[in-house]
């Protein structure tokens, strides 16, 4: 795989057919070829999410390990969950730590000199959108693994808190606390760097990539 995986017209929660990823997963067991359609419909999102964290690159070798694993471990899925996205996200999540000291590097490269090939994966295109983020870069890596989780899980893939609870497997309560003490330390350093303490202007707002704003809605 070379990119992103293309996306199917299916619905958020099922395939159009009335069928949603649990109906899918429990009828994968005794048909194995069913379960090309939790991949069409979810792996977009997961490959974008771990080219964010990671780069295009590592976002191939993610995505489709996510997948092997969901495959061979579907027979222990919990169908009470009817959606499996935060099943999904939690396998990545899982991978993703396994490169933490390559995601840190990454980070304090970006943040150090506003040039970095993850970076690339964070905007649509232009150095000038990059190097607005190197302060955001800087904040992230000095996040611990745990924080910096759930942190992205809710910035960047979008998951309520019941769902990073359910994709990292830790208490609800424990989700908030990680996620206040992270939007705490995000606060504190971008609050120190001018680009974040005033108020945006239209250019600046555009420039910004779409989750990463100028002082970013998800720090609050």
């Amino acid at each position: 795989m070379t990119g992103p995986p293309p996306a199917r017209p299916d619905t958020e929660h099922g395939t159009g057919d009335g069928r949603d990823d649990a109906d899918v997963i429990a009828q994968s067991l005794d048909e194995p070829e069913l379960f090309a359609g939790l991949y069409d419909r979810h792996a977009p999102d997961i490959h974008r999410y771990a080219a964010r964290r990671l780069g295009e690159g590592a976002a191939d070798d993610i995505t489709a390990e996510t997948f092997l694993i969901a495959f061979r471990t579907r027979g222990r899925y919990d169908t009470a969950h009817r959606l499996a996205r935060p099943w999904l996200y939690g396998i990545a999540a899982n991978l993703i730590g396994k490169h933490r000291r390559t995601e840190v590097r990454a980070l304090k490269a970006l943040a150090r000199t506003g040039r970095d090939p993850v970076a690339a994966s964070w905007s649509d295109r232009s150095d000038d959108r990059l190097a607005v983020q190197a302060p955001l870069a800087g904040a992230l890596a000095a996040l611990s693994p745990g924080d910096r989780h759930v942190l992205l899980l809710v910035a960047w893939a979008d998951l309520g808190y019941q769902e990073v609870a359910e994709a990292l497997r830790i208490p609800l309560g424990t989700v908030r606390s990680r996620l206040n003490r992270a939007r705490r330390k995000v606060r504190a350093s971008l609050s120190t760097d001018p680009a974040f303490t005033s108020e945006p202007t239209a250019s600046r707002a555009s420039a910004a990539p779409s989750g990463q704003e100028l002082n970013p809605s998800w720090t609050k």
